[in-house]
C-alpha cells in the first residue's frame, strides 16, 4: 500500500513507524513545522533514510492509496485540509474526531464534504480510537450478540500520568481545578473531545433516533497528593478530567460514555449492555490511546478501498446492525 501523511506530530510520526514496519511504502508527508521540513522522513522517525522529504507541498501526497491525515479535532478547523488531498484523487482516512460523526456539530460541512468526496471519486472517513473503537465500534459489535438492546453504559477510564505531555495538559494535570473548569467552559481546552459522535454512531447502527445528547466534564481536584509514574500532583491541584456523553430518547437515558482520565486513575474500559431478555458486561485491562488509535487508523486505511465514494461512518464497516428495543 502506498501511503502518505498530513500532519507530522506524535500521532503522524508514530503512524509513520507502523506503516514502514507493515511493508508499506511512504510516498510523501505534507506538514508545515519548520523544524522537520526539508528532512527525510526516516531521519526524523530515527530509522534512517528512506529517501522521501517532509514538504508543506500538498502534491507530495499525489500518487497515494490512501492519506492519513492528523491534525486537529474540530472539523471546521481541518475541512480545507482534507478537500484538499480530495481533490488529488486520494482516499482519507483522519484522526479528526468530530469527522467521525460530524452531521451533529457540522451538517453543512458534512454535507459539503461527501459532496466533494463524491466529485472526485474518493472515500473519506473518520476514524481512531476514541472515537472510532472503544466507544462505538466495539460497543455495537458486543450488542450485536443480544436480540434487543435496551440501555447501554460504556466507561473508559486511564491513568493520565502514563500519557504524552500534550495530553496531559489538554486535560489539565496540575493546574488549578477551578481555572481549568472555566478554561474547559470557554473551549480553551478540550478534555476528550467526541462523547456525542460515540453516541449517534451507536444510535445509527441501531436505527434509534435520539431526542437529544448532552455532554459535560469536570476537573479532578487532588483530595491529597498523588502520584503515579513519575507524576505527582498536589493536595487541591487537578489530576485531569471526568466527563460524559448521554443520549437520550424522550426522558430516558439511552446510551451513556463516560471517561475518567486523571493521575492514578485506574486503567480498563468497561461496557454495559442491558438487553430484553439478558444482559453482558465486559471488561478490558485498558488500551493504549495512541497505539491503538494509529492501529485503528491503518487497519481502517487497508479496507479503504471497499467504501463507496463520499464520506463514509465507522460503525457502517461492520457486517452488522443492532436492534434497540422501544
Amino acid at each position: 500500500m502506498r501511503v502518505g501523511f498530513y500532519g507530522f506530530g506524535a500521532i503522524g510520526r508514530l503512524a509513520a513507524r507502523l506503516a514502514l514496519k507493515r511493508g508499506y511504502e511512504v510516498v510523501g508527508v505534507v506538514d508545515i513545522d519548520k523544524s522537520i521540513l526539508g528532512k527525510d522522513v526516516g531521519d526524523v522517525l530515527g530509522v534512517g533514510s528512506i529517501g522521501v522529504k517532509i514538504t508543506n507541498d500538498i502534491s507530495s501526497l499525489m500518487g497515494a492509496d490512501v492519506a492519513i491525515h492528523a491534525t486537529g479535532s474540530y472539523l471546521d478547523r481541518v475541512f480545507d485540509q482534507i478537500v484538499s488531498i480530495a481533490r488529488l484523487g486520494v482516499d482519507v482516512v483522519s484522526t479528526c474526531e468530530t469527522l467521525s460523526y460530524p452531521y451533529y456539530r457540522y451538517p453543512v460541512l458534512a454535507t459539503r464534504l461527501d459532496e466533494i468526496a463524491k466529485r472526485y471519486g474518493v472515500a473519506i472517513i473518520g476514524a481512531g480510537i476514541n472515537p472510532g473503537f472503544l466507544f462505538d465500534t466495539l460497543v455495537v459489535t458486543i450488542a450485536a450478540s443480544l436480540p434487543a438492546v435496551k440501555k447501554i453504559r460504556v466507561i473508559r477510564s486511564l491513568d493520565a500520568a502514563k500519557r504524552r505531555e500534550p495530553f496531559r495538559k489538554k486535560v489539565g494535570v496540575g493546574e488549578d481545578p477551578v481555572v481549568f473548569g472555566e478554561k474547559l467552559a470557554r473551549g480553551e481546552v478540550t478534555g476528550h473531545v467526541g462523547y456525542a459522535e460515540s453516541i449517534y454512531l451507536v444510535a445509527l447502527a441501531g436505527d434509534l433516533n435520539l431526542a437529544r445528547v448532552v455532554e459535560a466534564q469536570k476537573p479532578v481536584p487532588a483530595e491529597d497528593p498523588v502520584e503515579s509514574h513519575g507524576v505527582r500532583v498536589e493536595k487541591g491541584r487537578n489530576r485531569g478530567v471526568i466527563g460524559y456523553g448521554s443520549g437520550y430518547v424522550g426522558d430516558e437515558e439511552i446510551i451513556r460514555v463516560e471517561f475518567h482520565a486523571y493521575v492514578g486513575a485506574p486503567e480498563y474500559e468497561e461496557i454495559s449492555i442491558e438487553g430484553e431478555d439478558t444482559s453482558i458486561v465486559w471488561r478490558s485491562s485498558g488500551t493504549h490511546g495512541d497505539l491503538g488509535t494509529v492501529s485503528v487508523v491503518l487497519n481502517v486505511a487497508e479496507r479503504i478501498h471497499t467504501l463507496p465514494p463520499g464520506l463514509n461512518l465507522i460503525t457502517e464497516l461492520l457486517p452488522f446492525k443492532i436492534r434497540f428495543q422501544r
